[in-house]
């Protein structure tokens, strides 16, 4: 199977700065969730403040946020179908963490704090990457 080529349209400024954008709001979701679990390894005999289900959440966040910071580096080289995953993974991580959010007592009020702000940053992306520009320079490839 051949691979795909770039994508028309790629290489207009607005694409251009629209991915960079992207790449810098992955990687700071990235850095965050990095330095995140790295506080869940310091802080795992303070068992008020890593359960379970913070490690669990802590380790799925970090893996969900290296895939999605390959997501767009392919992306960026016009890979549609790393922009449509791009598009499913931000999505649904922004969903998951609004349910992290507002789920009452199920995790500590400092990783929801943290979970919000990667919400914050997931919430750009989302908001980049379903832009008509970013939809119009991918869907020629599509077709």
């Amino acid at each position: 199977m051949a691979t795909p080529g770039p994508v028309e349209g790629l290489n207009h400024p607005r694409i251009q700065r629209s991915l960079r954008s992207t790449k810098l709001l992955i990687s700071s979701f990235a850095g965050l969730s990095l330095c995140t679990l790295i506080a869940v390894v310091l802080l795992r005999d303070h068992h008020d403040l890593v359960t379970d289900a913070v490690w669990a959440r802590a380790s799925i966040v970090v893996a969900a946020s290296l895939l999605m910071a390959w997501f767009a580096a392919r992306t960026a080289r016009g890979h549609s179908p790393s922009y449509a995953r791009l598009r499913f993974s931000s999505g649904g991580m922004m969903v998951a963490i609004a349910v992290i959010v507002a789920l009452p007592g199920a995790f500590p009020a400092w990783l929801k704090v943290e979970q919000a702000v990667c919400g914050v940053l997931l919430a750009g992306v989302v908001l980049i990457v379903n832009s008509k520009p970013m939809r119009a320079a991918f869907a020629a490839r599509a077709h």
